[in-house]
């Protein structure tokens, strides 16, 4: 059984920054989501296997950054300049594809969500 667990959420204000953390039980492809209040759940970025090429959502390119460390099967979003916009809960996904792609129904494997809210 594959295995998805966040960590890293938590409370700051804005413009501070947070790094969220997802271990899979294997190599995947990993992507995260959020999902705010009354919203649908919105695609944040994605990593291929060999981490080349981070894909990100408009919103968040050139404050967010997503990395990983194979040896560790784990994938890191450093979150940087947050805005209140930013508060969700982030979900971490992980795929047997190989293409990060920004759909939530290409991943088969998600995590329970970290919360992150940012007050202005």
């Amino acid at each position: 059984q594959v295995q998805v667990v966040e960590s890293g959420g938590g409370l700051v204000q804005a413009g501070d920054s947070l790094r969220l953390s997802c271990t899979a039980s294997g190599r995947y492809t990993m992507a995260w989501f959020r999902q705010a209040p009354g919203k649908e759940r919105e695609f944040v970025a994605a990593i291929i296997r060999n981490g080349m090429n981070p894909r990100y959502a408009d919103s968040v390119k050139g404050r967010f950054t997503l990395s990983r460390i194979n040896r560790v099967n784990t994938a890191y979003l450093q979150m940087n300049n947050l805005r209140p916009e930013d508060t969700a809960l982030y979900y971490c996904a992980a795929s047997n594809g190989w293409a990060s792609s920004a759909a939530a129904g290409d991943y088969a494997y998600w995590g329970r969500g970290t919360q992150v809210t940012v007050s202005s």
